[in-house]
């Protein structure tokens, strides 16, 4: 009896120590915010990317990854995680639906009057949906009526759909479609010119050099945002 007892307390044991291992392996990933999982941790994502920003001309970019809880944490520690230099560096990526649009205009085709444009603006700022109708309206000479622009948040499944790439993961680069981008000018100000931005996973930060996403990406720069 007594030895069915200490082999018993031995599995126990032996138990316990499996999961006390486990606990210390998945705590640093999820919880610690000053740990950050090297891009050397490859995936497909990534990958593709990379591949897609190297093919383009662009070497001056980095991925990391963030732990789960990352958009619980502060700005600072969203900084801190990425090395960002400052927390106006950090950005996000949105897409707009222009829900006033002619019946006609479905798709991206035109790219100064698209039904869909991406945002890129800072999570510091306060995006200003009226200055970019105002740009499409002064981009095409006047020509379209003012009411035909009502730029929205696009619902997280068209989104999703058209960029192929989930909520909080959304990045302009290596999407489904090829929808016109709009990057805020108080992004291009930036001192260093290297921001942040959704790298196509939620737990995947993109960081590239401004000046050479701008030659690949081409995106139109205007003022859209407030502090």
């Amino acid at each position: 009896m007594e030895e069915a007892l200490a082999d018993l307390e031995r599995i126990q044991t032996r138990i316990l120590q499996r999961i006390s291992d486990l606990e210390l392996s998945y705590l640093p990933q999820h919880f610690s915010h000053s740990v950050s999982i090297s891009a050397a941790d490859n995936s497909t994502t990534e990958d593709r990317l990379s591949a897609v920003l190297r093919a383009n001309g662009v070497k001056d970019f980095s991925f990391k990854r963030v732990p789960s809880d990352y958009y619980a944490w502060t700005l600072e520690a969203r900084r801190d995680v990425l090395g960002a230099a400052s927390i106006h560096h950090l950005c996000k990526s949105i897409v707009l639906v222009n829900t006033q649009a002619p019946s006609n205009i479905t798709d991206c085709s035109d790219r100064n009057n698209s039904k869909y444009y991406v945002v890129v603006v800072q999570y510091t700022a306060r995006f200003n949906a009226e200055t970019v109708k105002n740009f499409l309206y002064a981009i095409n000479d006047g020509k379209i009526s003012k009411k035909k622009f009502n730029m929205r948040l696009a619902p997280e499944e068209t989104s999703a759909k058209l960029t192929g790439f989930e909520h909080n993961g959304v990045t302009c680069i290596g999407m489904k479609t090829d929808i016109p981008v709009i990057l805020d000018e108080a992004i291009v100000k930036l001192i260093p010119d290297f921001f942040w931005l959704g790298g196509g996973e939620i737990d995947l930060k993109l960081g590239i050099r401004t000046s050479e996403f701008i030659d690949f990406v081409k995106p139109f720069i205007i003022n859209c945002s407030g502090s």
